[in-house]
């Protein structure tokens, strides 16, 4: 339309009430009547793509348009908006309009509204159509008729709510979806949602707050347009028992006067899905959670396992317990009524704790296995926070708990006992498990392992850490106690973060310049060369690449660490792949390889090991001269250097 056109059908949609005479229309619009009637032919075409509006001609009265509030707010909003639209916008507002049209859209129509030749907007249609299949929607183009998308309502109100994500400069910004809905709109929701928390002592955090807001307004456009979700009978009866069902009725019935609606049932119990689903502050959530046995089941299960593959004493953690018990069960409810979520940290996530987020997917593979339900990687993101949050807490439990020694005195009980008083007095972090002979260390040590031993003789073949001293523990022993203390901190916390690689390398295992065209081949030809050199077993194989199916091992920095099944592997080894050409690895580029193929009872290796590859990630020009290593001799040389 031009720009008369556009201030024709503004005068039209803003007179309400009665109808305008063409002679009326030519005058204001300065033009000839014949003008009008050609413009009119215009915008009765135009409006054919909005379902409840008609342009209606009554000889001898006059022409008016016939359509709903929603609509009539919708063009005077696209009117008013004078700038030319970015791709960008161009391509969020032609995904919204395919979401909620319950008509076919033709080419010429997008051509004509954005000023855009064809071949663009058939781009536009193919990355729409790419995005789609991610929430099981179908883009069906039908020649001379238009673009029109096929799939359930609960998954097209989805894929509305995730709109920012088909377009990555929109993903960390402020939810987009909301400039779509008038602030009207989004006040009256947000004021109901705000009284449910006030009427009902419910406290939502920030990020449940706003999805719940952008699902109701949601609910509230495509219950205008007659396109309700479909609930079955089961489930109705279902969620009735629940509270969160009170909750949802008093919400819709203040959405009703406020919109003059009328909410159908399917919707009540579909807006209690979502308050079952979303994530409440944790101290309200202990409140009212009650899990089912089946939940409190893969919990119990989670924690143990990852407990059994990390070697941490997670059980112990009852912080970790209570935390995670309210998180999964928002977890296991939005993957229930079909609520995915995008978590923003993902990449982040798996950058900085890389070994945790893999010890994470490995147990959720073998959840999956035992009860039958699949936990994508965005929520098991957020499922890794929990974990190292643990782990941090019970490293500072371990710092602040007492050393414990052993004192091996040859002078008897009593000389024993005196240097035991002096120790503990002088050292509040070391604690003094026993005191015995030299003949007896060895049988104590196979019992009861010992941080270190304070010896007043030399003990030759010790293989626990070892300071002798006086039995008389003069200032001189004082000080050189002090210095060992000291030094053992140091050298724990060195061994932490500078674990060697090279010790799992072989020259048979590390490749250079690979050709492969995708990430899931060089995962395999990495994982069949440590089956064929006999270091894991054949299941191995399909373990890597099924892993890698379900997320990406890719940490940043052109580094990638895929794994598979610790159980599988039969000797502790490295495989490295130096890429020829960068290959794509989920969202990122890699070009340097790490094949992992280490035990259960590696794990102490394992985390160095990660935490060793994961700090050459943030190096990009030792990165990059080890992809541009001649040899393997060169490849050790450089890492051991690090």
């Amino acid at each position: 339309m031009n720009n008369r056109q556009k201030e024709l059908l503004r005068m039209l949609l803003v007179h309400e009430e009665g109808a305008l005479q063409i002679k009326d229309l030519s005058e204001e619009l300065d033009c000839a009547e014949k003008t009008v009637r050609n413009d009119l032919d215009r915008l009765a075409e135009f409006l054919l793509d909005y379902e409840s509006a008609s342009l209606v001609r009554k000889p001898g009265i006059g022409i008016s348009v016939e359509i709903s509030d929603e609509e009539r707010q919708d063009i005077l909003h696209n009117l008013h908006t004078n700038e030319p639209k970015t791709i960008e916008e161009r391509l969020f507002e032609m995904a919204f309009q395919l979401l909620t049209s319950q008509k076919p859209i033709t080419l010429q129509y997008w051509a004509d509204r954005y000023y855009a030749p064809k071949a663009s907007i058939k781009k536009d249609i193919e990355t729409i159509m790419k995005w789609l299949q991610r929430y099981d929607l179908e883009l069906v183009s039908k020649q001379r008729i238009g673009n029109v998308i096929q799939g359930s309502e609960l998954k097209k109100r989805n894929a509305l709510a995730h709109l920012p994500e088909l377009i990555s400069a929109f993903s960390n910004e402020k939810n987009v979806v909301l400039d779509l809905f008038l602030p009207y709109e989004i006040s009256a929701v947000l004021k109901a949602l705000k009284k449910i928390q006030a009427n009902y002592e419910i406290a939502f955090t920030d990020d449940a707050l706003e999805s719940l807001l952008v699902h109701a307004l949601i609910m509230v456009k495509r219950t205008r347009q007659n396109s309700p979700v479909f609930v079955p009978m089961s489930e109705k009866k279902a969620v009735l028992k629940r509270k969160e069902y009170e909750y949802a009725s008093w919400f819709l019935h203040q959405l009703e006067a406020t919109f003059r609606l009328t909410f159908p049932e399917e919707e009540k119990v579909y807006f209690t899905w979502h308050l079952i689903s979303s994530k409440r502050m944790e101290e309200d959530a202990e409140k009212v959670f009650h899990p089912d046995k089946k939940d409190a089941e893969i919990l119990s299960t989670l924690i143990h396992k990852m407990g059994k593959l990390t070697l941490f004493p997670f059980e112990e953690d009852t912080i970790l317990t209570k935390g995670l018990a309210v998180h999964m069960h928002s977890v296991m409810n939005r993957i229930k009524y079909g609520f995915p979520i995008t978590n923003s940290l993902l990449m982040d996530i798996k950058r900085m704790y890389p070994y945790m987020f893999s010890m994470v997917i490995l147990t959720l593979e073998e959840i999956n296995h035992t009860f039958a339900i699949e936990i994508p990687e965005d929520e098991a993101a957020y499922i890794v926070l929990h974990f190292q949050a643990s782990i941090e807490r019970l490293e500072r439990k371990r710092e602040v708990e007492k050393k414990q020694a052993l004192i091996v005195c040859h002078m008897g009980i009593g000389m024993s006992h005196l240097l035991e008083a002096k120790i503990e007095q002088q050292y509040q972090e070391i604690e003094i498990v026993a005191c015995v002979g030299k003949a007896e260390v060895d049988a104590y040590l196979n019992q009861h392992p010992v941080d270190f031993i304070i010896s007043t003789l030399p003990l030759e073949k010790a293989k626990t850490e070892s300071i002798v001293i006086s039995p008389l523990f003069g200032q001189e022993d004082k000080k050189r106690m002090s210095q060992f203390v000291e030094r053992l901190q140091v050298k724990n916390t060195e061994l932490q973060g500078k674990r060697s690689l090279s010790p799992f390398l072989t020259e048979e295992l590390v490749f250079l310049d690979v050709e492969k065209e995708h990430r899931y081949e060089v995962v395999e030809m990495l994982a069949m060369s440590l089956y064929e050199k006999g270091y894991v077993r054949k299941e191995f194989i399909h373990s890597s690449v099924n892993r890698e199916r379900k997320s990406a091992t890719a940490i940043g920095g052109g580094l990638a660490i895929p794994h598979g099944d610790p159980s599988l592997i039969t000797k502790p080894v490295l495989a490295v792949a130096i890429m020829k050409k960068p290959v794509e690895w989920g969202s990122e580029w890699v070009s340097l390889v790490f094949m992992l193929a280490l035990s259960k009872e590696n794990q102490g290796e394992l985390r160095g090991m990660i935490g060793k590859i994961a700090s050459l990630s943030e190096s990009p020009l030792v990165v990059k001269e080890l992809i541009e290593a001649r040899d393997y001799q060169e490849f050790i040389r450089i890492l051991e250097e690090q």
